[in-house]
C-alpha cells in the first residue's frame, strides 16, 4: 500500500471523514505509513480523537510549533513547516493524496522533497464499502427522510392552498428534530419538477405533479440518505398514473438484479429497456452530442454515504458493484413544460442481492 497524506477538516472532506470519524471543523494532517495510522491535532481536538481506536495521535507542539510561533513566521508558513515536519519524522518520502488535496500544501510538502500523486480512484475505492459507524448514520439519515415524507403527505392531504415554502419548512424541522441537516432538497411541482434539481418554489396546484426529493445529513456520521417520490394534490392524469406505473416496474427490476458482481451499467440497461419499449427516449437512445430533456434523461442512481452523490453509478459508465456499496436506486420520466415523476430507494448491495433501506409506500396519492 501506498503512504497516505491528508490535509482537510472532517467536515467538507469524505475521505478524511472516513478515517476519523468526527466532526472537526478546522484542516488537520492524517498520514497513513507501514500499517500506521497518525494524526496532527491541536489540543482543541485532542480528547475526542484520543477516544477512537486504530490512530497515532500527535500535537503541533511535537514538531516545534512554539519555536515557530517565536520565530517570526506567518501562521501559513507555520502549517507548511509543520506539515513537511511530520511526514518526515513519520519517515514518508512519497505519499498518494486525494484529488482534492489543496495545492498550497501539494507545493509545499515537494518543496521539501517529498513526492505527491494524486489518484482520486484510490480513494473512492477506500470508501465504497461502509463501515458499521457509517451505515448505522445512513439508516437514521433514512429515517428522517421517511418522517420528512411524512409531514409532507399531512400537508398534501389537506389539500390547496399550499405553498412549496411551507412543505420546506416543516420537513427542515422534522430534519433537525431527528438529529438531521439539509441544505438543500427538492419540493418541486407542475413544470419544475421535470427540471432534475429544481428545488421548487411557489403555490401548489391541485392535479400537478409534485416531485420531493430528500438527502439528509445525519449529523454524528456525517452520512446522507436519499429518497425520492412523487405526489398529486387530487386527480392524477392519466400520463402521471402511466409513468408512475413504468417508475415503480423499473424500480422492482433493479432491485431485483443489484448484487455483487453485477455493473451498475446492466442495471441501468434493464431500466432503459422498459422505458424504451414504452417509446420514451433514454441515455442509451438519444441523439449523440445533444443533451437529453425528457424521457429518462439521467442515470439510474449512484452511491451514497459521506457525499450524496459518490461511487458507484448505475449508468452509461457504472462499474461492477461489490458488497457493502450503498446505492440509490431512481428512475424517472420526464416532459418539459408539464413535470415529472420519480421514484427512488437506497439500497445496501450484498453478496447474493440487495438490503432495502428505505421502508416507505408509493402511492401516487398522498
Amino acid at each position: 500500500m501506498p503512504d497516505v497524506v491528508i490535509y482537510a477538516d472532517t467536515v467538507r472532506s469524505a475521505e478524511l471523514r472516513h478515517e476519523v470519524p468526527l466532526a472537526i471543523p478546522d484542516p488537520f494532517l492524517y498520514v497513513e505509513r507501514n500499517g500506521s495510522r497518525h494524526v496532527v491535532v491541536s489540543s482543541l481536538e485532542l480528547p475526542r480523537v484520543r477516544e477512537l481506536d486504530g490512530l497515532e495521535v500527535h500535537t503541533p507542539e511535537e514538531f516545534g510549533y512554539d519555536e515557530l510561533v517565536r520565530s517570526g513566521k506567518t501562521r501559513a508558513e507555520i502549517r507548511d513547516e509543520l506539515n513537511a515536519r511530520a511526514c518526515e519524522a513519520f519517515g514518508v518520502r512519497a505519499a498518494t493524496v486525494p484529488g482534492d488535496f489543496p495545492l498550497e500544501i501539494a507545493d509545499s510538502l515537494r518543496a521539501r522533497g517529498l513526492e505527491i500523486a494524486a489518484d482520486r480512484g484510490l480513494f473512492d475505492r477506500r470508501r465504497r464499502v461502509k463501515s458499521e459507524h457509517e451505515l448505522a448514520g445512513i439508516r437514521r439519515a433514512q429515517r428522517a427522510a421517511e418522517e420528512g415524507m411524512d409531514v409532507a403527505r399531512e400537508l398534501f392531504r389537506r389539500g390547496t392552498p399550499i405553498t412549496v415554502e411551507q412543505v420546506k419548512a416543516a420537513i427542515e424541522a422534522r430534519f433537525s428534530a431527528n438529529d438531521c441537516t439539509a441544505d438543500e432538497f427538492v419540493v418541486s411541482h407542475g413544470w419544475q419538477s421535470a427540471i432534475g434539481h429544481h428545488g421548487g418554489e411557489g403555490e401548489i396546484l391541485e392535479g400537478e405533479p409534485i416531485v420531493i426529493d430528500l438527502w439528509p445529513r445525519d449529523r454524528v456520521s456525517g452520512c446522507h440518505a436519499d429518497m425520492t417520490r412523487t405526489y398529486v394534490i387530487g386527480e392524477p392524469s392519466d400520463e402521471l398514473r402511466e409513468w408512475h406505473r413504468l417508475c415503480k416496474e423499473a424500480l422492482d427490476r433493479a432491485l431485483a438484479d443489484i448484487r455483487a458482481g453485477v455493473t451498475g451499467r446492466a442495471v441501468f440497461d434493464g431500466t432503459c429497456e422498459i422505458f424504451e419499449a414504452a417509446g420514451y427516449t433514454t441515455q442509451r437512445t438519444k441523439e449523440p452530442g445533444k443533451p437529453l430533456e425528457e424521457g429518462f434523461f439521467h442515470s439510474l442512481g449512484h452511491g451514497v454515504g459521506l457525499e450524496v452523490h459518490e461511487e458507484p453509478s448505475l449508468g452509461m459508465l457504472g462499474e461492477e458493484l461489490v458488497a457493502g456499496d450503498v446505492v440509490s436506486v431512481e428512475p424517472g420520466l420526464y416532459r418539459p413544460g408539464y413535470g415529472g415523476c420519480r421514484l427512488e430507494d437506497i439500497v445496501l448491495v450484498t453478496e447474493d442481492g440487495c438490503e432495502n433501506l428505505t421502508d416507505y409506500p408509493y402511492e401516487l396519492q398522498p
